[in-house]
């Protein structure tokens, strides 16, 4: 008997978010297996971005070239069919982007 597999949605990372996961995580004080973690701020209605040295229990783990992201269970649910961006301003400092995949 054959199954019919469906693939998921699940959150997509860009090239540019990919490059700055990874100079983020690879940092000398950040430990090994550190992941960019993506959580839902119910008091905020909005998400949390935060370097973890590990998932927490139930995280659902994505792991793009190097680049690991944790995703809380709400938050992987918004953003199952969402595309991460990363860009680096003249100072240094790193701003995300969520926004639709290509497609």
């Amino acid at each position: 008997m054959q199954q019919n597999w469906r693939e998921l949605p699940m959150l997509t990372l860009t090239d540019n978010a990919v490059a700055v996961i990874r100079n983020l995580t690879e940092q000398p004080q950040v430990p090994e297996g550190a992941g960019l973690r993506i959580a839902t701020d119910t008091a905020q209605g909005a998400l949390m971005l935060t370097l973890a040295a590990e998932p927490m229990d139930g995280d659902e783990v994505r792991d793009e070239a190097g680049a690991r992201v944790f995703l809380e269970t709400e938050a992987a649910r918004i953003l199952d069919d969402k595309s991460l961006d990363a860009a680096v301003d003249a100072n240094g400092a790193v701003q995300f982007a969520v926004g639709e995949q290509p497609g």
